[in-house]
């Protein structure tokens, strides 16, 4: 393989917010990016056709269900075969809502945890031949709730923790040649609230005292995880690490 030739990337849950900024900032990085979508095609293609205008060939779509594991397999299949290689998986795809005791469903429970925690250990298992072929890495995106869990959200709090153990278990089987790191993000991006109950909502009133909890007294931007991304590519001596970036909330808590 030429040094010139790009690496390729998989980002999942990659169409939109955090996923579609770690994206941008990869192909910028002169990445090939395999953007994963489950139901936002439109905006998977709008941002595969932004890359293709930079450079040719650069980004495709592929769709999947992360709660099904012949679709996981698939989306896997499907990646490899794009370019003969796979450098870098991103687990970023995720569910986030709430689930208070007696309220909660086994299939919010296999929802939170099939997108959370099964997927990315089934994307690691397809993926690891490639990406040990190619001395590739894993980065997991975990939450500071997998440490100190969040109220009324059991089922998201257990499967980022399991998240946390996933990395640093996927870690010690990988090595030598593939590295596995995490995320830890904090108040990045404001929860989607449009499908909500109002009671469920997150109120202008939580969000500012979210924000003053904060030692840095403001929200994160996705840039600020797509360079934590970056980062971690770029450090070989690194593996089975949880990167937290939260703007010191971790710390007050």
């Amino acid at each position: 393989m030429s040094s010139s030739t790009p690496k390729v990337a998989l980002v999942t849950g990659a169409a939109k917010r955090i996923g579609a900024e770690i994206a941008r900032q990869l192909h910028k990085e002169h990445f090939n990016v395999v953007i994963h979508y489950h139901q936002s095609e439109k905006a998977a293609k709008k941002l595969a056709d932004e890359l293709n205008e930079t450079r040719e060939n650069s980004a495709f779509c592929i769709a999947a269900d992360l709660n099904d594991l012949e679709q996981i397999n698939s989306l896997a299949t499907q990646a490899q075969q794009q370019w003969q290689q796979i450098d870098l998986l991103v687990n970023n795809a995720s569910s986030f809502y709430p689930t208070p005791i007696g309220e909660t469903s086994e299939e919010d429970w296999n929802q939170l945890i099939n997108s959370n925690l099964k997927a990315p250990f089934f994307l690691a298992q397809a993926l690891a031949k490639n990406l040990g072929t190619h001395h590739g890495c894993i980065i997991n995106i975990a939450d500071i709730y997998a440490d100190r869990p969040l109220k009324k959200h059991s089922v998201y709090s257990i499967a980022k923790a399991g998240n946390v153990m996933l990395t640093k278990t996927l870690a010690q089987e990988l090595a030598p040649l593939v590295r596995v790191n995490g995320i830890a993000p904090g108040a990045i991006l404001w929860p989607d609230d449009s499908h909500k109950k109002a009671e469920d909502k997150l109120s202008d009133e939580n969000k500012e005292k979210m924000l003053a909890k904060i030692p840095l007294q403001q929200r994160g931007q996705a840039q600020d995880i797509a360079r934590a991304i970056l980062f971690l590519t770029q450090s070989p001596y690194v593996t089975g690490q949880i990167l937290t970036v939260d703007g010191g909330r971790s710390i007050t808590i």
